[in-house]
């Protein structure tokens, strides 16, 4: 999945690394009434990059997000960017904060920022969300708004669908409005074959690719590459293989590249065919195509499905020799493998020696860990996870709260479970239903009524937080 370009933190200047910290730290211990004067107080004056980091780091905790983007449009001298927009954009789509969504695209239009983009960001949500009208309203909309429904737009529509496994109603907008409306490129079509092998539905997806050829539309390396993802997944890897041997036969520019590699590794790996993986990846490397760590961490899988771990080691270190960082994909394998065979300690001390090597973790790590943690019944261990994800400043997702909470409660240690889902409700993330009727259930048993209604009183209040479906 391809990743925003949002700006990090090497992109802040050493200046506005200490603010970002004290922005962080007043977010997470700051009441939502005193926050605005808490910021103001400070004195901090906020720049755009100090901004789109601030609210990239709390994409997870939309309404704390939001107020913190509404004091900053107040601040003098001050003027959002783009990608602010659209980060608060998504990060209120996903707490459904339709109507503030939609408040701060006629802000965007008012001030002619608005692009394909801001639309996309909106259908991509309202796919994921399964509210197919609302996906196409907007993209009907955006003539309106001043945005040319293009080609790309029409793209983007039939990816929301296809990746929210609704790849019928994508192919069924397609073939309403292909030749009317827009000439498809080979993204439209590689998008289309794409959502059939996420069924997997090979027959359509060949279909979809003979569509493609017919209509004089050339397949790229990402088309060739989708069919060999179809391919190996129906376990017709010798198909798969012959394709890549036809592109290194035709040469030129479509060559098969590291993503094609790596998903032959991958399928190998699952296979337990180790030998074969390793095969691909030396022929890889014959051919002139240099490893990255994405065919690196598909080698490191291979290893772990059939228990070599050592040969694990092997490959990280081949990676660090050859200036490749492992990433937190290469860590969340190897640590996976190494609970499943129950070496816990082992995973620790992997974990924390990854760390130090600057191998950063990201919330899969941190659930991965306290996931161990709470399964050995060592919650002590798995709250010190969840602090140090607090000093590393990351906003835990309500997946990861939600499974610390679970557990806390099915130790019976009410105090903490409380203590969480109260901050997790000042973040503006609310609780599943079923984690908060578990912490309801306890606190029953030990006749703490008052508790309830006051955690009950506060959910409300978030809810409340203007949201509009």
């Amino acid at each position: 999945m391809a990743r925003r370009n949002y700006s990090s933190i090497a992109s802040l200047s050493e200046l506005q690394i200490p603010l970002l910290k004290k922005i962080y730290k007043i977010m997470v211990s700051c009441p939502r009434v005193g926050l605005e004067s808490t910021l103001t107080d400070t004195g901090i004056k906020v720049s755009p990059e100090l901004v789109e980091e601030t609210l990239r780091r709390f994409e997870n905790a939309g309404m704390l997000s939001y107020r913190f983007f509404e004091w900053c449009n107040k601040q003098r001298g001050y003027r959002h960017s783009v990608r602010a927009y659209h980060t608060m954009i998504s990060s209120l789509a996903k707490i459904r904060q339709y109507q503030l969504m939609w408040d701060l695209v006629s802000k965007m239009r008012a001030k002619e920022m608005l692009n394909v983009e801001t639309f996309g960001i909106i259908i991509r949500k309202y796919a994921r969300a399964h509210r197919v009208d609302e996906a196409i309203y907007t993209f009907n909309v955006m003539d309106k708004y001043g945005v040319t429904s293009n080609l790309a737009a029409f793209n983007i529509l039939l990816a929301a669908f296809c990746k929210s496994k609704n790849v019928r109603k994508a192919q069924a907008i397609f073939d309403d409005m292909k030749g009317e409306r827009f000439t498809p490129d080979s993204k439209t079509f590689s998008i289309l074959i794409e959502g059939w092998g996420r069924e997997p539905n090979l027959p359509k997806a060949k279909e979809v690719f003979d569509e493609m050829i017919d209509s004089g539309c050339k397949p790229d390396v990402v088309t060739y590459g989708i069919m060999v993802d179809i391919l190996c997944k129906v376990g017709k890897v010798g198909e798969a293989l012959d394709i890549v041997r036809e592109m290194l036969d035709t040469g030129g520019s479509c060559r098969p590249n590291t993503y094609i590699y790596s998903v032959l590794i991958h399928t190998y790996g699952i296979q337990k065919q180790t030998k074969e993986a390793v095969d691909v990846f030396l022929e890889m490397e014959s051919n002139g195509i240099a490893a990255d760590v994405v065919a690196y961490n598909a080698l490191i899988g291979a290893f772990c499905k059939v228990n070599q771990l050592g040969n694990c080691s092997m490959v990280i270190s081949e990676m660090e020799n050859r200036c490749i960082k492992p990433n937190s994909r290469s860590l969340n394998i190897i640590l996976n493998s190494l609970i499943y065979l129950g070496r816990t300690d082992e995973a620790f001390r992997f974990f924390r020696q990854m760390m130090k090597k600057s191998c950063e973790p990201d919330s899969d790590t941190y659930t991965i860990m306290m996931k161990m943690f709470c399964d050995l019944n060592q919650l002590d261990k798995a709250m010190k996870v969840w602090r140090y994800m607090g000093l590393k400043q990351f906003v835990p997702t309500m997946h990861t709260s939600c499974l610390l909470v679970n557990r806390l409660c099915d130790s019976g240690d009410a105090q903490k479970a409380c203590a969480l889902v109260e901050e997790m409700i000042e973040k503006g993330v609310q609780p599943s239903g079923y984690t908060f009727g578990k912490l309801r259930h306890l606190l029953l048993k030990e006749k703490r009524d008052d508790v309830v209604k006051y955690l009950t009183e506060k959910i409300n209040l978030l809810i409340k937080e203007p949201l509009c479906d």
